[in-house]
């Protein structure tokens, strides 16, 4: 009688009873094992999870706690189309917070991020991105004639040099000689002490401390921080900022509501943000790009054809394609904020739902058409790096059927 008299009083009360989530099925290993295989082998680690347990499983990986990788293109789309109120991407992004800082749009959710999107969006308006071509044409240009001619080189280095002039040329908007060779070397600083297992290791395993653990990583973070708030202070009182057409300047002038202007924590914060995006993220798709296109010398050629007729179709084609075959990042990842259904599991609060663009690109029935390189792109839109297409179209131009240039395209080999 008295249980009986406690459920008639909770029921009176409103009060549910516990709803029953559940999480689908994936390796049993531990937590460690798991998070190992993510970090040192990651495309192989995933491709085996979904071949034993389908195209929903769930990983276990250090701070990250539980994922839930999916791959099928409909599971994907309940995720991109839902509520954002309740899928945190800023969470998800948590990785990346001691090299992002805490204002970084990507780390942001709900109001906050809309507000700070709402302010930076200006700086990209289309019109003054498509200014910005003639810049990267040039600078693209210029690297290319450095390049040797019948002999093997290390392509990545060079695309990287290319990605950073662009950033430090039209984000930053830094025209001195000693301003461009001083934020290079701090820059490479912190992209060599970035690189490799161990420092993605320690972030997975210590998150946001992660940086008192890379001491190689803190000192080249340091570098960056002093050389952007030099660099921002003294743009700041610039007399000419007005008239100024790079990002940075833009943001400058750019105004939250009540009239205030944004700090110089949340300038660096979106300007590293920007240098994480673009710089050796669009390199390693250009590498990829020419790695792909030496292997099938058809294909630079049909690429000159196209581009000697103003039809840049084919380009377009294989700039997607190259991505579709080697994306950069892997994975997206968003924080449950209430329990959800997704791919038919009702899954609890505290969750990352992981898209996996990786195995969904490498999907068979994804990819129905043969195109070139390999396969097409499958249907969901896709937009091609402004930067990758104009590089690809100056390595093109730069290898005309009058260049020795190109008689040499079997030099660029993989390394």
């Amino acid at each position: 009688m008295i249980i009986l008299n406690a459920i008639l009083r909770s029921l009176d009360l409103g009060l549910a009873m516990p709803e029953t989530t559940q999480l689908p099925p994936g390796p049993r290993y531990p937590r460690l094992l798991q998070t190992m295989g993510w970090v040192l082998r990651p495309t192989v680690f995933l491709a085996r999870c979904r071949e034993q347990y389908g195209n929903v499983f769930t990983l276990d990986i250090a701070r990250e706690k539980t994922w839930v990788l999916l791959s099928d293109p409909d599971a994907i789309r309940e995720v991109f189309t839902g509520d954002t109120t309740l899928l945190h991407a800023g969470k998800g992004n948590a990785l990346l917070l001691p090299i992002l800082g805490s204002r970084s749009v990507v780390l942001l959710d709900d109001e906050a991020h809309l507000t700070t999107r709402k302010l930076i969006l200006p700086a990209f308006h289309g019109a003054r991105m498509q200014r910005y071509g003639d810049l990267m044409r040039e600078i693209a240009e210029r690297e290319i004639e450095r390049w040797p001619v019948c002999e093997p080189m290390a392509l990545l280095p060079r695309m990287r040099a290319v990605t950073l002039e662009v950033i430090m040329r039209a984000v930053f908007g830094m025209e001195s000689d000693n301003d461009l060779r001083h934020m290079r070397r701090v820059i490479s600083d912190l992209y060599a002490a970035s690189k490799g297992w161990r420092a993605l290791l320690g972030m997975v395993m210590f998150g946001s401390a992660s940086i008192r653990w890379v001491r190689p990583l803190e000192r080249a973070l340091a570098s960056v921080d002093t050389a952007l708030f030099d660099h921002i202070r003294t743009r700041r009182r610039d007399p000419t900022l007005a008239g100024r057409d790079d990002v940075l300047s833009q943001l400058l002038q750019a105004r939250y509501d009540d009239g205030s202007p944004m700090t110089d924590k949340e300038l660096r914060d979106q300007l590293v943000t920007l240098l994480w995006a673009g710089h050796t993220t669009t390199a390693t798709s250009l590498t990829w790009a020419v790695e792909r296109l030496v292997r099938h010398p058809d294909k630079v050629e049909r690429l000159r054809a196209d581009m000697a007729q103003g039809n840049h179709a084919y380009t377009d084609a294989v700039v997607k394609e190259t991505l579709r075959l080697r994306p950069i990042i892997p994975i997206v990842v968003r924080r449950l904020v209430e329990p959800m259904e997704i791919a038919g599991w009702r899954l609890p609060a505290g969750v990352s739902v992981v898209p996996c663009i990786y195995l969904v690109h490498h999907r068979p029935d994804c990819i129905p058409i043969r195109i070139g390189l390999n396969r097409s792109a499958f249907s969901i839109r896709t937009r091609a790096l402004t930067l990758g297409y104009l590089l690809v179209v100056a390595l093109i131009d730069a290898q005309g059927p009058a260049s020795p240039r190109s008689r040499c395209a079997s030099c660029l080999r993989p390394l």
